[in-house]
């Protein structure tokens, strides 16, 4: 069974999932899974493909954004929020514990004018610490402000 942590309306944050935790997903009605973590990060993980198969075989669209050692850029960001916008209900994110899904959320909703104080709330409500990424998101909002 999936740890599915709800951040927003439309945003789950999970731990790694396997295939077999992509039907519970389709059963509580997501549109969407994205992948944060990229292949080959520890021998027991589930690679990218396996769960893509699982994914669009269960009816759900399926998003690669690999957050690795070099941390986030801008076009990650920007991919999470357009596929955000575009998705047909709700989207379940995951990668090794969630966090890199969570930040990567964060940032995306920092970046289209969300509140900074709002979206580290929802986030420690379900056990994320976003303060790493506080300062960018400081600074997606004030230049959404703009």
């Amino acid at each position: 069974m999936g740890e599915f942590r709800k951040l927003s309306d439309t945003f789950y944050a999970s731990p790694q999932v396997s295939p077999q935790d992509i039907s519970e997903a389709a059963a509580m009605g997501m549109a969407l899974v994205v992948n944060n973590r990229p292949d080959g990060e520890a021998a027991d993980q589930p690679e990218g493909a396996a769960i893509e198969a699982a994914t669009r075989a269960a009816g759900m669209d399926y998003l690669a954004i690999p957050i690795g050692s070099a941390g986030f850029s801008e076009p990650q960001v920007e991919r999470l929020q357009d596929a955000l916008a575009s998705a047909q209900g709700p989207v379940l994110g995951f990668c090794r514990s969630g966090t890199r899904s969570t930040l990567l959320w964060s940032l995306a909703q920092a970046r289209g004018g969300g509140d900074p104080d709002a979206i580290a709330e929802a986030a420690a409500s379900v056990g994320y610490d976003v303060s790493p990424v506080r300062p960018a998101m400081d600074m997606f909002a004030a230049r959404a402000a703009e």
